[in-house]
This record gives structure tokens, sequence and C-alpha cells, in this order.
């Protein structure tokens, strides 16, 4: 089982460990790599909840810019995100592998309607992926939450609520993964 670093010595590691910190909390994505390191680097945290909350900081700070670049690295970096219920991806970490497994079983007609949702949301969002924190949630209630944000049509809060989704997954990864700070967490 992988396990998170001490946070007061986040800010020591070589950058190597610092990338591979992020992925356990989000997912392998070089663009929030080149956005956080130097932010790693520079600053002490006092706890996981801490960092992620400065991440999610920066995120937002790219939607809320408008500029076409920073929204192109923030669809990369949701992107990162494996698409929900897909059974053959070779850059998922192992936390989402365990994350989306409920997802990956059951019917065969549920695994093709969550195909075709996924495939209605990118059509309805082109540059995004679905992000969501599963949470033990059933097939059923994932798919009423996608329907509802596809009919909702606005770009803006899919940002909006992709971020806070990958924000949530990450607290809970790191909450699991981090054994010497759970209490501030």
């Amino acid at each position: 089982m992988p396990f998170l670093p001490p946070i007061t010595s986040l800010h020591t590691l070589p950058d190597p460990s610092l990338k591979h910190v992020l992925d356990l909390l989000f997912e392998p994505s070089p663009p929030l790599h080149a956005l956080t390191l130097p932010v790693l680097r520079s600053t002490t945290f006092p706890s996981y909840s801490t960092l992620i909350a400065a991440i999610s900081a920066q995120l937002q700070a790219l939607a809320k810019s408008g500029s076409p670049g920073d929204i192109a690295k923030l669809s990369e970096i949701l992107c990162s995100h494996p698409r929900l219920g897909e059974k053959k991806v070779e850059t998922v970490s192992e936390q989402s592998r365990k994350e989306q497994a409920q997802l990956n079983e059951g019917k065969e007609e549920e695994r093709k309607e969550l195909e075709r949702l996924n495939g209605e949301y990118e059509r309805c969002f082109p540059g995004l992926r679905y992000v969501v924190f599963v949470n033990g949630r059933s097939r059923p209630a994932i798919f009423e939450n996608m329907k509802a944000r596809i009919a909702r049509n606005d770009i803006k809060a899919e940002r909006e609520e992709a971020l806070q989704a990958m924000c949530d997954i990450a607290a809970d990864r790191a909450a699991k993964l981090d054994k010497s700070d759970n209490s501030s967490l």
C-alpha cells in the first residue's frame, strides 16, 4: 500500500518524490506537476488538507482566468482522471482502480449506459472528462448525476464541479494514505 511522506518534509523532497505525492493524491498529470511544484518547493503545509486547498486555489484561478491557455491546461489536468467505468486504462492510478471497482462490475446494459453517458458528456463539454467523487455511490446515482450535469449544459459550472470533485477525491486519498497526519484532515 502506498503512503504519503510527512507533510512537513515535502518542501525538502526531490522533484520525482513530489510528483509521486501529487500522483497519489490526484492522477498523474505533467501540467499539474508544473503548476504545483513551485508552491510545494516554497511552502511548508501543516496538513495534507491544507496542501489540497492550496492546489484547489491554483486550479480555481486557472478556471477563473478564462484565458485559452489556462483553460487548456485545466482541461488537461481534469482529463488525467480516467473515464468512469473504463476497464482498460494504462495510466490510471491504483487508487482510481480501487475507487471505480464497483462501477466495473454489474450488468452489461449498465456498463453500456455508462459508456453512452461518458460519450454524451464529452460531446456536451468538449475537452473535459466527467469527474465525480464516487465514494460508494451506485451506478444509478452516478447516472443521475451525469444526466443532471449534462442537462445543466454550463461549462463554467462544470469546470467548478469537476475541480471540486477532483479535490474531494484527493482529500479522501490523503486520509487513507497519510498514516502520520490523519488527525489534521
